[in-house]
């Protein structure tokens, strides 16, 4: 079984380059209207369609959850040195864990989380209400 996930955008050529940065892929089909990136790990069929209006961030956003902080920091490099800015939040209360992560954002305004999730011990002092809000802007 392999994930897909569609989002629209409002420019395939800059989708295109941010996700194949992000991504460190080539799409695997390129339409005039359409781009689609097969991932192998984790698996998924991810494809942008191109329309002529995008209001904002249409979910909350999306996210890849990996082994632990060396590959979180692996990851914010790598895409550092390819001209992202990367907002990093270590040590963070969020989603009822302690993780640490960074984010960055797809030129719609897309949020891209790359986390590791340090403990999910009952953190019952928390005034978090349910998952973190997502006002990142």
């Amino acid at each position: 079984m392999k994930m897909h996930v569609g989002i629209n955008v409002t420019d395939l050529q800059k989708s295109i380059q941010f996700y194949e940065k992000v991504f460190g892929i080539e799409p695997v089909t390129v339409r005039p209207d359409y781009a689609k990136f097969l991932l192998d790990s984790p698996e998924l069929n991810f494809t942008l369609n191109l329309k002529d209006k995008v209001s904002g961030n249409q979910v909350g956003h999306f996210g890849f959850q990996v082994d632990d902080v060396d590959e979180v920091i692996h990851h914010k490099n790598r895409l550092e040195k390819l001209g992202f800015f990367a907002r990093e939040e270590m040590d963070v209360t969020c989603c009822y864990a302690t993780q640490d992560k960074f984010w960055v954002t797809d030129p719609d305004g897309n949020e891209w989380e790359f986390f590791y999730t340090k403990t999910t011990e009952h953190l019952q002092n928390s005034d978090q209400e349910g998952c973190c809000q997502n006002d990142h802007s």
